[in-house]
């Protein structure tokens, strides 16, 4: 087992004040043990991640398969290279579970038909996860790492693996267990039942304690994210899930690591969902506003509130107006006239209908997980190739909408950061373009698209799915920079691209491959996993030139590095 060396502590323990829950089952905290023993840990002042004494701001990347790898100069290889980038924190995967011990790759969990749980401390197991901790440390980086996934389709779903067993485990980032291995090895039926079910939930806690327990010193752990999207739906159906189950059991499982880390931060790893007018377990205490002047049109309010549907319509409307107006007075300096055309009608429910990223379709409340006293820190994602996230605005073309839409969806997490003084990461975020096309298999099991909608030109002509690495960069660019303005300087792009990679039979790098567009030093060599995001061979150099972009107006500091 690794345990990293302590370093000196220097900061005390100091108070943090928490609200007490309910539920009797549950083992009470003392949440004033929630100061990490040392500067070196990172921590949370005032809406801001702290190392050190002083604020990090962060670009990261995602690398789920990172203990998957074959070797341990493979991880240390790639570890290099991302920090050789600028960049701070990986994103990966502290969960690799199975039902049948494989005979070659890597797995850290064995969940019996009964329900019995196996932990794997060999070297095909947790001494990977070990190796990837140290060698972070030794490269100067923060890992976030995700206790579980809430995607994990069936074997027999095309978009897992292929059917002539082309695709090796591990390969795609829904291949390594999750929330839907428990679920069916439990007997049970639905999806949500890994959140209410006990036996189950206990289970589950059995594997948090097992991960925790390694790494409760080590300074390269950046926090603890309970899993990766966790919502009412999978591939698996939901029975009766609603947000405060969702809710409900993230207080559970973040109290449990509490008794073991104090030293950590926790998140909820979820991608960013609202539930506008919905009942909150967490309700925000009443406060009484001292009298004042009355504020500033367009200002906050001093005391902020739950958002609701009526603010999220109200903040729509005006924000078409303005991108409106913005392009009369940009086609009026041009001296454009006699060119307008009304846009295609809209109906009027498409304007009242705040959509299914507000409106608790996937059972998960921001807010609600924002305002618990068991969270840290906030987490969204931004994947427009999967999710829909706001209403189209028909005067934009397609990529422009996407754009536009992923810019609000920042702006909107950035208040919330704002309100709940709390930091928010966007955890992950990518698009992919249409070298990438070919592989991209979405997290929920369906089948890709093989192409695009209609054109922006309106002629109605299919185009290749994705967009071009020209306007990936561009959106990335655009991205990062709403993020910065909106102060929430803790982005995670998904996902790093590592050539020159060692290759194994039976492992997700188990192909040596030279069709990639990667040019090699060593000739013909593996490529790290690819589900359809991947740098590799689709700009990479130019992706990487953005996030550096990206560091630099950040702030980043870099007497931080370890």
């Amino acid at each position: 087992m690794y345990v990293a060396a302590l370093w000196p502590a220097v900061l005390g323990a100091c108070v943090a004040s928490t609200l007490a829950l309910k539920p009797p089952a549950r083992t009470r905290v003392d949440f004033s043990k929630r100061a990490p023993e040392g500067p070196q840990f990172v921590s949370t002042d005032n809406g801001k991640f702290v190392v050190n004494g002083v604020p990090l701001n962060f670009i990261g990347t995602n690398a789920y398969w990172l203990p998957a790898l074959n070797s341990d100069a493979d991880v240390n290889k790639t570890l290099a290279d991302i920090a050789a980038s600028g960049i701070k924190v990986v994103r990966t995967w502290a969960f690799n579970d199975v039902t049948e011990i494989p005979a070659t790759g890597t797995w850290f969990a064995q969940i019996g038909k009964d329900g019995e749980l196996t932990i794997n401390d060999g070297p095909n197991g947790l001494q990977k996860l070990d190796t990837v901790v140290k060698l972070a440390e030794e490269n100067g980086l923060y890992l976030q790492l995700a206790l579980t996934n809430n995607w994990n389709p069936p074997e027999t779903t095309i978009s897992k693996r292929n059917n002539d067993g082309g695709k090796p485990r591990n390969v795609l980032s829904n291949d390594y267990g999750g929330m839907d291995v428990y679920v069916r090895q439990f007997g049970l039926q639905h999806h949500d039942e890994f959140y209410t079910n006990p036996a189950l939930i206990e289970a589950f806690k059995k594997y948090t304690t097992a991960i925790v327990k390694r790494y409760t010193t080590s300074p390269a752990i950046f926090g603890w994210e309970l899993a990766n999207d966790p919502r009412c739906n999978s591939t698996l159906p939901a029975a009766q899930c609603n947000p405060q189950d969702i809710t409900r059991w993230h207080d559970t499982v973040a109290e449990h690591i509490r008794t073991i880390d104090t030293n950590h931060l926790v998140a909820a790893g979820h991608g960013g969902y609202l539930c506008v007018d919905c009942e909150k377990i967490h309700p925000r205490a009443p406060t009484v506003a001292p009298p004042q002047v009355s504020a500033t049109p367009g200002r906050r309010r001093s005391v902020p509130q739950f958002l609701t549907k009526k603010e999220l319509l109200r903040s729509r409307s005006e924000t078409r107006k303005a991108r409106r107006k913005a392009n009369l007075d940009t086609n009026a300096r041009r001296g454009i006239r006699g060119r307008w055309a009304p846009t295609p009608t809209r109906r009027q429910e498409d304007f009242q209908a705040v959509g299914p990223a507000y409106d608790g379709t996937y059972g998960v409340d921001s807010e609600d997980l924002l305002n618990s006293p068991n969270l840290d820190y906030g987490s969204f994602q931004l994947f427009p190739d999967q999710n829909k996230y706001g209403a189209d605005d028909p005067n934009l073309s397609a990529f422009d909408n996407t754009v536009a839409q992923g810019n609000e969806w920042i702006r909107q997490h950035g208040s919330l950061g704002q309100d709940f003084g709390k930091p928010i990461t966007l955890n992950a975020f990518g698009l992919v373009t249409q070298q990438n096309a070919p592989y991209f298999q979405p997290f929920n099991g369906s089948p890709p698209p093989t192409t695009a909608p209609s054109g922006p030109d309106g002629t109605g002509a299919q185009q290749p799915y994705g967009v071009t690495n020209a306007q990936r960069d561009s959106a990335y660019s655009s991205w990062i920079g709403t993020a910065n303005d909106a102060g929430l300087k803790n982005v995670v792009q998904y996902q790093w691209g590592q050539p020159e990679l060692s290759v194994a039979p039976g492992t997700p790098v188990s192909v040596a491959t030279d069709t990639t567009g990667v040019t090699t030093t060593q000739g013909t060599t593996g490529v790290s996993p690819n589900d359809g995001y991947s740098t590799n061979g689709a700009g990479k150099e130019e992706v990487v030139e953005v996030l550096k972009e990206g560091i630099q107006a950040f702030g980043s500091d870099a007497n931080l590095r370890r």
